[in-house]
């Protein structure tokens, strides 16, 4: 089986090809245009086992050669940080919707095999009460989520054109190791650990649900191995914290007090509260979430306390901090 996978050097889909890169009888090939949230340190770990090209999803003949030589598609690579978004939205619109395009294109034409699109439950729009299934209408209200609900609704489209074995994934808040330091959690503790503030917007009653990456893999690989053609599933955690909330717990962890928090003001259109029915991957796959929130923020914070050489040299990439999520 080979498998090319896109933003396979960002956060999540490293995580995912550090997963299955070693496993029998399975071929990875990473695609990857190393922006700033791109990092090859991210599979140096199994850079032995993976064949990685240094390229654009928005290149239509490297993208037509790769997919010719795959089975499956698993599709990682995004702009994804919202507050970027909202300065400019012309490179989330490029990469998330022209560089899905191109990869659909690509796939139909050499009849590749499934192609996973993952995505978020930013394109939900925001949510008061309850929790969304999967056949709630697409409301985003930035241009970062706008740019994923199109890339959504393309795959969809390209199932129900011709017949592409498309199975989107659409996750909460992740959290984890190899996180790029301008997200809340890897913002707020490289902050603390350098003795700096951390910025909360607003009233900071915003609420999210939390995920680990860990188990955001094991969700993409049930959907990969077993999801059904042109189905989207919910991917959940089960934590959902305010960004008080969560504030408190980084500043215990961080063995830091509130006088480390900056109130700043709100984020335009920020997202009230975000939440995922995921009974659906439950039912049909038989997820559920293993890393439990407690447990999963602490090894999260030891291991940027013992990997600042990892994340030091990231922190001159990126003039953007976000102050929630």
């Amino acid at each position: 089986m080979k498998i090319l996978v896109t933003g396979g050097a960002g956060f999540i889909g490293s995580h995912y090809v550090r997963t299955i890169a070693a496993r029998d009888g399975v071929s990875v090939t990473v695609l990857d245009k190393l922006t700033y949230a791109g990092n090859l340190a991210n599979v140096a770990a199994v850079h032995d086992k993976i064949n990685f090209v240094h390229g654009d999803i928005c290149d239509p003949v490297l993208v037509d050669a790769l997919a010719a030589d795959h089975d499956q598609i698993v599709h990682f690579a995004a702009e994804s940080h919202v507050d970027r978004s909202i300065g400019s939205g012309s490179e989330f619109v490029h990469t998330n919707v022209l560089g899905t395009q191109v990869l659909l294109e690509a796939a139909v034409r050499h009849g590749a095999g499934t192609f996973v699109h993952v995505s978020t439950d930013e394109v939900y729009g925001s949510i008061s009460e309850g929790s969304w299934p999967e056949t709630d209408p697409l409301r985003p209200n930035s241009p970062y989520s706008a740019s994923k609900a199109s890339s959504d609704l393309l795959a969809l489209a390209y199932h129900r054109t011709h017949g592409l074995d498309v199975r989107v994934t659409r996750c909460s808040n992740n959290y984890g190791p190899y996180q790029f330091p301008e997200k809340v959690i890897p913002l707020f503790v490289t902050n603390l650990l350098d003795g700096l503030k951390v910025p909360l917007y607003g009233d900071g009653l915003n609420v999210r649900d939390w995920l680990h990456v860990d188990d955001h893999v094991t969700a993409i690989e049930l959907v990969r191995g077993a999801g059904r053609p042109g189905e989207v599933y919910n991917v959940g955690g089960g934590t959902e914290l305010t960004n008080i909330e969560l504030t408190e717990l980084l500043l215990q962890t961080c063995g830091a007090g509130w006088d480390m928090v900056e109130h700043v003001p709100d984020r335009k259109a920020h997202d009230l509260r975000y939440s995922v029915d995921w009974s659906k991957i439950r039912r049909e796959l038989g997820y559920r979430p293993r890393k439990d929130f407690a447990s999963g923020l602490v090894d999260t914070v030891r291991w940027y306390q013992d990997n600042r050489s990892w994340w030091q040299p990231l922190l001159g990439r990126t003039a953007v901090a976000t102050a929630g999520t």
